[in-house]
């Protein structure tokens, strides 16, 4: 053995001299070739988007995260009872659903039948308990989006195994079809840390659709999809979705080399002018988003719970200005909200705003209110007494165009003669806390751990809209289903980021969602009043910009409001 390990490299160095004596040429030296100027074959399985940003949270029953990222990621992984189609129709999801049906009208009760086999990429099936978190978690927790259906729910039972689900309600709810979208893995949220308030904080715990989470990757700001091999209908037509993070001028020049298929994100003047400049290669569409960037003048407010200090605040403001400002020349710029419950892209809509404030600014009217209630101008300033008529502005964060608008609007209220606090609070935090700050003989209390927190009188929010127009009223405007506690003393959480109850009212808000009376009936009784409240004063709905390249086939704008991602599964790489 040892001759033999001396020996090979005797005979190796032979070889290499008795090559170097030949005439025959050495074999090539073997490279990696070239890399090929045709579309590989993974591209071609694979469709990148660009957005505006995937940072979450992303609960799609959250008002606090409502954003693009969030709608493509829930109607990607997500289960739904009832899916709409591009014309705003809705059917039975039969990926997800056997059937659902109305089975007595008293007390009106829905059954619905899960496909036996639909379950969570974890495994676990797809059955009533989803149903039932869902629907508390809906009736229970503030800042969640159109939960007036949900809380006339007074009634779930499991019926074959889990797979049968019963729902029966306090009363009739036409809108019952509106229900259960975008189902959640009760058995991995249930008890996990932060509850429903960090449910689905960073990404999604298990998916039910035809796509499954690779990656999110906040910090490069992008989100990698792949097929959902245990999806149990049809697979999608690619592999791969990158939702992927950039600004206007990368966006635009990720279309115009084919490295984006296409776009959709919120875009202003500047962003507009640079799709356009791609020419016929890029098609453009505004895409309207379910909510409307609003201004709410807090009824439980202490200091606005004097109807003519709101109406003095909102003669103030300068409501083209603030729609300028965070509109910004983009998509939502065409669409001014003139109206309280329906959205300017919707069927049905027509201005209802009356002439003057806050259509309009008039600072006569303005001190006129404020004189009203009390107050003196001195040294530029409203004070009552000793106290300055001081308010407390917030928004989401540095969320636009939210940010954008309470600065204005601060600047606005400061010329006016009133003292702005302005807080940016986390979204979440804004809609759970600070918005639910309990209410004590309507007057809402800081709570005593809540830190020294003051309370909000003034919020620029999205409000949420385009769903069903009953349940947008009474989730928007509505008390809650429950009767005013007899003790005055004894807190209760606002029924609404607003803050608003007028039992008054309430009883035309309630024949509108359980169908005794018309939407449109009840509408032209409400508009007028609701807009004499000022308590709720819309801007614009908010809208983004759809830019499709060439590299895409399958793709629409979508439905309503909703955008193109519920028809991912059948995407493909090709001409549009």
């Amino acid at each position: 053995m040892r001759f033999g390990r001396r020996l090979a490299p005797v005979l190796a160095l032979a070889g290499v001299l008795l090559a170097a004596c030949s005439n025959t040429p050495p074999p090539p030296v073997v490279t990696s070739a070239p890399p090929s100027s045709t579309t590989s074959a993974a591209s071609l399985s694979q469709i990148v988007v660009g957005v505006d940003d995937v940072v979450g949270g992303y609960n799609p029953h959250s008002i606090a995260d409502s954003s693009t990222i969030t709608t493509a990621l829930s109607q990607l992984l997500l289960p739904s009872v009832f899916r709409q189609s591009d014309d705003g129709t809705r059917t039975l999801d039969k990926t997800l659903m056997v059937s659902a049906e109305v089975v007595s009208q008293v007390p009106f009760t829905v059954k619905y039948v899960i496909r036996p086999d639909a379950s969570w990429s974890d495994g676990a099936p797809i059955a009533t308990e989803d149903f039932i978190y869902l629907a508390n978690a809906m009736k229970t927790n503030p800042g969640v989006i159109d939960p007036a259906g949900y809380r006339l729910i007074s009634d779930i039972e499991s019926r074959d195994g889990g797979k049968g689900v019963e729902v029966t309600f306090s009363k009739p709810y036409p809108a019952w079809q509106t229900l259960f979208d975008n189902l959640l893995p009760q058995h991995l949220l249930k008890d996990s840390p932060g509850g429903w308030t960090n449910a689905l904080a960073t990404s999604f715990p298990a998916v039910a659709g035809p796509f499954a989470i690779k990656t999110i990757d906040t910090a490069r700001g992008e989100a990698t999809l792949q097929r959902n091999d245990r999806y149990w209908e049809k697979p999608a037509a690619v592999d791969t979705l990158i939702l992927r993070r950039s600004d206007a001028a990368g966006i635009a020049t990720a279309l115009r080399s084919g490295n984006d298929q296409f776009s959709l994100t919120r875009t202003d003047s500047t962003g507009l002018q640079l799709l356009n400049d791609l020419g016929s290669a890029v098609k453009l569409h505004p895409v309207p988003r379910p909510l409307t960037a609003s201004v709410l003048l807090r009824p439980v407010s202490a200091t606005l719970s004097e109807p003519q200090v709101r109406a003095g605040i909102a003669a103030l403001l300068d409501r083209g200005k603030l729609i300028t400002t965070g509109a910004k020349g983009g998509p939502s710029a065409t669409l001014k909200a003139d109206a309280q419950v329906l959205p300017p892209s919707a069927k049905g809509y027509a201005a209802t705003i009356p002439a003057g404030p806050p259509a309009a600014p008039d600072a006569t009217k303005a001190e006129q209110y404020f004189t009203a209630a009390g107050y003196k101008k001195e040294a530029g300033v409203w004070r009552k007494g000793n106290k300055t008529l001081s308010i407390v502005l917030a928004s989401p964060g540095d969320q636009e165009p939210y940010a954008s608008i309470a600065k204005e609007l601060a600047s606005e209220l400061v010329a006016g003669g009133i003292e702005v606090n302005q807080i940016k609070p986390q979204p979440r935090d804004l809609y759970s806390s600070l918005l639910a700050m309990p209410v004590v003989n309507g007057k809402q209390q800081a709570s005593p751990d809540s830190n020294s927190t003051v309370g909000v009188d003034i919020a620029v929010v999205g409000q949420p809209v385009g769903g069903d127009p009953a349940t947008v009223l009474a989730s928007s405007y509505g008390c809650a289903p429950e009767p005013a506690p007899v003790d005055k003393t004894k807190p209760v959480i606002p029924a609404n980021p607003a803050g608003m109850c007028d039992q008054g009212l309430q009883a035309t808000i309630d024949s509108a969602l359980t169908g005794s009376a018309t939407v449109t009936d009840s509408l032209k009784t409400l508009e007028p009043q609701l807009w004499s409240q000022n308590v709720v004063i819309p801007l614009f709905q908010e809208a983004e910009t759809l830019a499709v390249g060439k590299g895409i086939s399958g793709l629409t704008p979508g439905p309503p409001m909703q955008g193109p991602f519920g028809s991912a599964v059948n995407w493909t790489r090709g001409t549009t």
